[in-house]
């Protein structure tokens, strides 16, 4: 028996009795638009005896309840412990979520992304640390310093397409990977390669352009060739709006009018930065293959997992969490919120596919709370130390940013604390845990505050079920 203690609150409420579906297996199988919604914080505590199942289903029938939407998947040393959907997979039809049900992945595409580049280095068909250049037809001279590692790590310095000020107006634009490339090849660079960090979709898209430049193949063919075919992952693939897929979820905001079906994009434009589709059945056999030395070596992988600067890798993040190491990512698409971690030392995975971008608790804290009943750890969020800064920076953060054409976060100074405002929200403080990077109090999500060579403030992003980023307009 689970006892919630805290009350959960969510904007919409979208139907006296939830939509629950759950499917049962023992052989398993950012960034972009997220919203803050602001709620007092939950704990679960499971008392002892009760089947982990059961802890889990009466969890997450709970969140159910208050409008969660997607499916879930936790497993240890190679086999399924639970996979579960709920909610509705499409809410006009009354269908339901299952563990079958296929996701937009958001920027969990990127630790495919970075594989198949590892895969094309392990084969001598190019090195990560060659430049860019060397497969860029009309790269700029300010590229010729900026390697693979650095695209795969974030520290090329390349900007962000998706934190552009026309990204919005034209995400449901068709496009070719040359006619996007444009929107962006000629813009500074953000910082000199290799000396900062900062999240970068423009990286991974020109990867994808790397993966088709060596291999002769498109993006989407090379995956399919050398990932989801050979490790079997059949609910697995690049998502084209036009394609007839079965079990595909329907994607859902929230603006000022409530529940709304998420705006269109397409799909070329997250291309290798966050274009697949998959079920958490086959994220679980992809994460086993990748963790246990089948898609790239031993010395590869370590590559992939050693961080570079902010506490990443290739293709994932690294972390600890209940004092344990932990590699994840997240991912963040219109309608679509998503993360896979994975304890290496316990081989815990949890897989957490949402079809909402909004709300808490995000799929990071849901796949904690799995990960805590199995582990017999308390359910609480994770807070950094709060940093001594002095206030007066805070006067470079008041602003407006612009999440999505409907939704605005407005941070303003209150004295010495800084404020976070979200369209029609309250105000929540955000506490430093460094002069550029802060935690939302009570809220399971973080900001970072980004600046050009000025030093002048050009966008925050937001770390909530991916890293989003939202383009400062005020």
């Amino acid at each position: 028996m689970v006892t919630l203690a805290g009350t959960c609150r969510i904007a919409v409420d979208l139907r006296k009795e939830p939509l629950v579906s759950k499917t049962r297996s023992t052989l398993w199988s950012q960034s972009l638009l997220i919203i803050i919604l602001f709620f007092a914080t939950f704990q679960a505590v499971a008392q002892n005896g009760t089947p982990l199942n059961a802890q889990l289903d009466q969890y997450l029938t709970e969140l159910t309840k208050n409008g969660f939407s997607g499916s879930v998947l936790l497993s240890q040393n190679g086999k399924i412990l639970f996979a579960a959907g709920y909610g509705p997979a499409n809410r006009e039809l009354n269908v339901l979520n299952t563990a079958q049900t296929k996701f937009r992945l958001g920027s969990i595409t990127k630790q495919f992304t970075a594989a198949g580049i590892l895969i094309l280095h392990e084969r001598g068909q190019l090195n990560i640390q060659d430049s860019i250049c060397k497969y860029i037809d009309g790269c700029p001279a300010a590229w010729k310093d900026v390697t693979i590692h650095h695209l795969l790590s974030h520290t090329g310095g390349v900007p962000s397409f998706t934190s552009m000020p026309d990204y919005m107006t034209r995400m449901n634009m068709l496009e070719t990977p040359q006619s996007m490339l444009a929107r962006f090849v000629n813009k500074p660079l953000e910082f000199a390669p290799g000396e900062k960090w900062n999240y970068s979709n423009s990286g991974y898209f020109v990867l994808g352009m790397i993966i088709e430049k060596v291999s002769h193949e498109t993006y989407e063919a090379f995956l399919q060739k050398n990932i989801f075919t050979p490790f079997k992952l059949t609910n697995t693939g690049y998502d084209h709006f036009a394609t007839i897929l079965p079990n595909r979820a329907t994607g859902y905001s929230r603006n000022t009018d409530g529940l709304v079906n998420s705006a269109f994009i397409d799909m070329s434009q997250p291309y290798a930065a966050g274009s697949l589709y998959s079920t958490v059945e086959d994220l679980f056999l992809w994460n086993e293959a990748l963790f246990g030395g089948k898609v790239v070596t031993k010395k590869t992988f370590d590559l992939m997992t050693t961080p570079v600067k902010n506490n990443y890798g290739y293709g994932l993040g690294i972390s600890t969490l209940f004092n344990r190491k932990l590699i994840s990512h997240g991912g963040g698409i219109n309608g679509f919120s998503t993360i896979i971690a994975r304890f290496p030392n316990e081989n815990i995975t949890y897989v957490v596919l949402r079809n909402s971008d909004f709300g808490e608790p995000s799929p990071g804290a849901v796949g904690r709370a799995m990960a805590a009943r199995l582990l017999g750890e308390k359910d609480e969020p994770v807070r950094p130390p709060v940093a001594k800064v002095d206030p007066a920076i805070y006067d470079k953060y008041v602003g407006e940013y612009e999440v999505t054409s409907n939704v605005i976060l407005k941070v303003t100074r209150d004295g010495d604390h800084l404020m976070v405002q979200a369209s029609s929200q309250s105000p929540i403080e955000i506490l430093p845990e460094s002069e550029t990077k802060f935690f939302l109090k009570g809220v399971d999500a973080r900001i970072t505050f980004v600046k050009d060579p000025s030093g002048a403030v050009t966008h925050l992003i937001l770390h909530q079920g991916g890293d989003n980023e939202a383009k400062k307009i005020k």
